[in-house]
């Protein structure tokens, strides 16, 4: 038996076991295996069909560019802590080689550098068969997800899958998930020279290189801010957080992110509702899945800026990584909202 037909026999008895995972990347996770190879298996069936990667800097980013012409989709972004799905019209993009943006009703932040595989996925779900595009790294680990919804131009999205269906490409070789870098030890760090330059920001997307420039990550960050920058909180605060918004239909900005893409949702947010460790926001137009009990570390963050001050709710995983950000929505250029920054403060109080 070949490793594909291995790989499918073991999914089917996973499948026909009950014990299915819900969602893609668990069942991988499951079977020890990237979740880019369950597509690369199901090319011999026909289900999935790898997307060509045009040579040229922008790669994939040439593909997604003709996505505003197929209507309303569905981009969903993931870590292992969280998942964001936006419904919307892409407008037209902007890419700058490996670099590029969505801004509108489906807004995303692309690293282009980092996707090396695509797919055309047809699966069958509980309401019928769907179509997506996949974009993947290296290793395997998905990076984006566009699908077609009901408001889809399903002639147009099945037009820009099949000018990059590249069928005859060899069989994907995945390569180990890059290890993620050990923290410094604390006493190694600047910490004094650390501070003054938070206290120095004058965009809070300059926070990034910070972290760069002092050798630290995410969560280390926040443990040697300071009071007077984060704060921990319970991650119990987050639900607290999205239910006063939602009281009041005040906006906010929410990003998620992996190494390829961020994703976010600006505007209200409505249907709270937690089942188990997953904390779901359930709306038309934006959903998001958040699973708690990954979550090692909550943070009220102050961040100066040419436009005042600017708080927001951080979470980290245990590796100190950045899983969610929430802010209050502002229009570029503009205050944070009072209303805002009484909710987030109050967390800390």
């Amino acid at each position: 038996m070949s490793a594909t037909a291995d790989l499918r026999a073991r999914e089917a008895a996973l499948r026909a076991s009950g014990a299915t995972p819900p969602r893609m990347r668990d069942l991988a996770a499951t079977l020890g295996v990237p979740e880019a190879a369950l597509l690369e298996a199901r090319r011999d069936e026909g289900q999935a069909v790898r997307l060509l990667r045009p040579e040229a800097p922008e790669g994939f980013g040439t593909i997604l560019a003709g996505l505003p012409g197929c209507g309303e989709v569905m981009t969903l972004v993931r870590n292992e802590v969280c998942v964001h799905e936006l419904t919307g019209r892409p407008s037209e993009p902007a890419i700058d080689g490996p670099v590029g943006q969505f801004v509108g009703q489906i807004d995303l932040r692309l690293f282009l550098q980092h996707w090396r595989y695509g797919y055309c996925l047809d699966e069958e779900t509980r309401s019928g068969w769907r179509r997506s595009l996949q974009f993947f790294d290296a290793a395997g680990t998905a990076i984006l997800k566009v699908y077609a919804t009901a408001g889809t131009d399903r002639a147009a999205f099945d037009r820009l899958a099949a000018a990059f269906a590249a069928p005859d490409a060899p069989a994907a070789a995945f390569a180990a998930p890059a290890a993620r870098p050990a923290e410094r030890p604390d006493g190694e760090v600047d910490v004094a020279g650390f501070r003054a330059a938070w206290d120095g920001l004058q965009m809070t997307h300059e926070f990034f290189f910070l972290l760069g420039r002092f050798g630290i990550s995410r969560g280390q960050a926040m443990r040697l801010a300071g009071d007077g920058r984060a704060r921990a909180v319970p991650v119990s605060a987050v639900r607290a957080l999205l239910d006063g918004a939602a009281t009041v239909g005040m906006p906010v900005m929410v990003f998620v992110s992996n190494r390829g893409c961020v994703q976010i949702h600006a505007g209200p947010v409505v249907r709270i509702e937690p089942v188990g460790a997953w904390l779901n926001v359930l709306d038309p137009g934006f959903n998001l899945h958040l699973r708690t009990d990954l979550v090692a570390s909550a943070w009220v963050v102050r961040k100066p800026s040419v436009n005042g001050e600017i708080h927001s709710l951080e979470l980290c995983d245990a590796a100190g990584e950045l899983v969610c950000q929430i802010f209050g929505h502002r229009v570029a250029g503009g205050v944070e909202r009072d209303d805002w920054r009484a909710l987030v403060t109050g967390l800390a109080a």
